[in-house]
């Protein structure tokens, strides 16, 4: 707790709130169909793939715009570009209330619903902007937290949808989403990181790199996998251990909620231990946890603890990885970050997709876990090897923040 005021007095508080609140509500509003997804198959009689692809156009719809929206905020400012966004999710909430009735209505309200998605990079950009590079991950760390908005997300939704209906939950998002507006407008300023307007070749620099790559994939473990099991777990708890709609997603809750809880965590770690040692960990935990979880499909309650587990491992890799961006990319955070959350995104939108072509074809969802922790080895594998590098150019050994320049006296 000693580093907790020097913390505090380093960067614009009301800020870091309004950006966490900001990306609770957009993150909330993003996985309301995987949320409701046992009342919309039920309306729509969808098979296991069909399932699969109406849960994974958001998160993929989510990761194609964070790069524009990113762009965008490079032009007219964070702050600007948030309010932006929040105005098109109103619009979009209010096609899903009125105008939604066939499942290709759907499919397009999916589409729709990746506008909330989209605001990952500004908000940590924004959050984070006014703090120095050795509190980043922790700022970082915060904001990513509005992760928690899926557990609310998954713990109202149903029971919402049971009163007043399914689409009608998608009205209450419209009405939703102008209590985080009203706080981005009165408490958040623009940080005054604010960067020089560069060419298009120079906001998408990091994936001309191996580097841009490598964060992307690692992301599309943590991120990818924290978006893509939230939104696929309320039809599994459902149709693997014949819960309830509304219990379903309360445990689905309890998952998310440590993923969220834990992003804070591992951001505050890394900015000691390192985000490369705190990635290690974590890439270890997932796979491990996610092997035990196919072999445990008989045992609610194993099930249970072994994904909390799971989604702690992601969370804490989350504020790992968001740590090391700053540090790696420093003059174009908020780019750098969108383009890395766009493409390591598009991962979470495979996993919905594979679970139900793996229960539908090969009659259960455990391979799909397994094939999941298989990329979570590799891409271990592929990070250590890149480790030693990273640590001789642009970060300390272990990922931890660079107190002088590279180049000072030696």
């Amino acid at each position: 707790m000693s580093d907790t005021k020097p913390f505090l007095q380093s960067g614009h508080l009301p800020t870091l709130f309004a950006a966490f609140f900001y990306f609770a509500f957009s993150c909330a509003i993003w996985v309301l169909n995987g949320a409701m997804a046992p009342f919309i198959k039920e309306a729509y009689r969808l098979s296991a793939a069909e399932m699969g692809l109406m849960l994974s156009i958001p998160i993929v719809a989510g990761a194609l715009m964070r790069f524009p929206l990113g762009l965008l905020a490079q032009y007219i400012g964070r702050k600007a570009a948030t309010l932006v966004e929040m105005g098109l999710i109103g619009v979009a909430m209010t096609y899903g209330l009125l105008f939604v009735d066939t499942f290709g209505d759907l499919l397009a309200m999916g589409v729709l619903l990746g506008i909330a998605g989209a605001s990952f990079g500004v908000a940590l950009s924004l959050g984070s902007g006014s703090f120095p590079a050795q509190h980043k991950g922790l700022a970082m760390g915060i904001v990513g937290a509005g992760n928690v908005g899926t557990a609310v997300s998954v713990l109202l939704a149903p029971p919402l949808a049971q009163w007043l209906g399914w689409q009608a939950v998608y009205g209450l998002a419209a009405v939703g989403i102008l209590v985080p507006a009203v706080v981005m407008v009165v408490w958040a300023r623009e940080p005054d990181d604010v960067n020089k307007h560069g060419t298009l070749r120079e906001h998408v620099a990091c994936l001309f790199e191996h580097d841009g790559w490598v964060f992307s994939v690692i992301y599309c473990v943590t991120f990818g996998g924290f978006i893509g099991l939230t939104s696929f777990l309320p039809s599994y708890y459902f149709e693997q251990f014949g819960v309830s709609k509304v219990e379903a997603g309360q445990l689905t809750m309890l998952a998310a909620f440590m993923g969220a809880a834990l992003r804070i965590v591992g951001g505050w770690i890394s900015d000691r231990w390192g985000g490369l040692n705190t990635l290690t960990v974590v890439l270890v935990a997932v796979c491990g946890s996610l092997v035990l979880v196919g072999f445990s499909g008989h045992s609610l309650v194993l099930t249970t603890v072994l994904l909390m587990v799971c989604f702690a491992a992601l969370g804490a890799g989350n504020g790992a990885l968001f740590q090391l961006v700053p540090l790696r990319w420093p003059a174009t955070t908020a780019v750098a970050g969108s383009m890395i959350g766009e493409v390591g995104a598009l991962g979470g939108g495979l996993v919905p997709s594979t679970m139900g072509l793996s229960c539908q074809y090969l009659g259960s969802y455990a391979w799909g876990f397994f094939l999941f922790a298989g990329l979570a080895l590799v891409v271990l594998v592929v990070m250590r090897l890149m480790q030693t590098r990273w640590t001789r150019t642009w970060a300390e050994r272990g990922g931890r923040a660079r107190r002088q320049p590279a180049m000072a006296g030696a």
